[in-house]
């Protein structure tokens, strides 16, 4: 089967997009959890048994943030260069954050002194919570634009620095991550755990979830209201191999939501993220939490979706020069790239996906002092 050029941009969007959505559900419960472990936990003990419930998987799933940028780089090479010089500082900060987590998973329980274990939970809040934060300033920053352009002869020029990203709507959109992502991990935990520590976790999520619902509800208010999106005025055929700089994009106030007006079923994604976070503050999340933790999932997907089809075909845009802003129709790789990594996709994807899932249905039962005990 050989698609078209137009198609295989508009599939190989769509592929990023899962892959990231994949990301957030997956490992994003793992970020959650290592913020929550130190302040869920009271005593070593349940410390110990919050981390026993992704230790034998978050490797795995951390492999999707591997597969994303892999991904990034060989469709959408501009995005990937420009992306990494505007917020090499920011990567950097995430790179280093992210070390804690597969040092403080092996050495944590290697020393039974307290010091030693505060000091493992503490980098493995930082491994959790830092990424969290950074992934959602970075995507607060592309909704408002940002500061890059090509020159004529397409080499990439980054004007900002690291302290401009963090504006007041990046930090909101951050706060929107963390709150989400710590929704989903506590939501996780109230599957895999039982008792006083299940209870936690059922308030944490319901926290979680209402400072997810007031930050992504305020986030949609600030886009349509006080930021200008993006619009492309006038563009080359969708299908043909284009000149970056030869389109002409405008600004716009509540450009961000022409894509839901024109296209009303994509209402579902905003839809889906409201429902699934309201989902998870009903009284019963705790009694059915493989319910909660569905409706968890259904959230973060809505939001990332909302995101993504806000923006779309808009990939990074270019604050200093609208024209600059990058694409799926103009960013992307050549035809034969696209197509033969498709069949990549299609070989390799599905067999991840469901050793991923029959690793998780291995994981099943909860995880309690007895189960501690009995590995240590």
């Amino acid at each position: 089967m050989i698609f078209d050029y137009e198609t295989l941009k508009l599939l190989w969007w769509c592929f990023v997009g899962g892959i990231v959505v994949v990301f957030a559900l997956t490992d994003g419960w793992d970020l959650g959890i290592g913020m929550l472990s130190p302040l869920l936990g009271r005593t070593d003990d349940e410390r110990r048994i919050i981390l026993r419930s992704i230790e034998p998987n978050w490797e795995g799933n951390q492999t999707w943030l591997v597969i994303a940028g892999g991904v990034i780089f060989a469709a959408w090479p501009l995005v990937y260069a420009a992306s990494f010089s505007g917020f090499y500082a920011a990567m950097l900060l995430v790179l280093f954050a992210l070390f804690f987590r597969p040092v403080g998973f092996k050495y944590r329980n290697k020393i039974a002194h307290p010091a030693w274990r505060r000091a493992w939970d503490a980098g493995l809040f930082i491994g959790g919570f830092v990424p969290a934060l950074v992934f959602g300033v970075a995507f607060g920053n592309l909704l408002q634009g940002v500061p890059f352009h090509f020159d004529a002869d397409m080499r990439a020029f980054y004007t900002g620095s690291f302290w401009q990203l963090l504006n007041p709507f990046a930090l909101m959109a951050g706060v929107l991550a963390v709150a989400m992502l710590a929704m989903h991990g506590a939501s996780y935990l109230t599957l895999r755990l039982d008792g006083e520590l299940q209870r936690r976790a059922a308030r944490a999520a319901r926290l979680g979830a209402l400072v997810t619902l007031a930050a992504f509800a305020l986030a949609g208010i600030w886009v349509a209201t006080g930021i200008d999106g993006y619009r492309i005025v006038t563009m080359g055929a969708p299908d043909a191999a284009l000149n970056l700089l030869a389109k002409t994009v405008e600004r716009a106030p509540g450009a961000w939501l022409d894509n839901y007006a024109r296209h009303r079923w994509t209402t579902l994604a905003p839809a889906l993220a409201f429902a699934g976070a309201i989902g998870v503050t009903l009284p019963g999340a705790t009694r059915h939490a493989g319910l909660a933790l569905c409706a968890s999932g259904c959230a973060v997907a809505g939001i990332i979706l909302t995101a993504g089809l806000s923006m779309f075909p808009f990939i990074m845009p270019s604050a200093t020069n609208p024209a600059s802003s990058l694409t799926a129709w103009d960013a992307v790789s050549s035809k034969l790239t696209l197509q033969i990594m498709f069949w990549v996709v299609v070989v390799f994807v599905p067999p991840i996906v469901l050793y991923t899932s029959w690793a998780y249905a291995k994981m099943r039962g909860t995880i309690n002092a007895e189960t501690i005990r009995s590995e240590y």
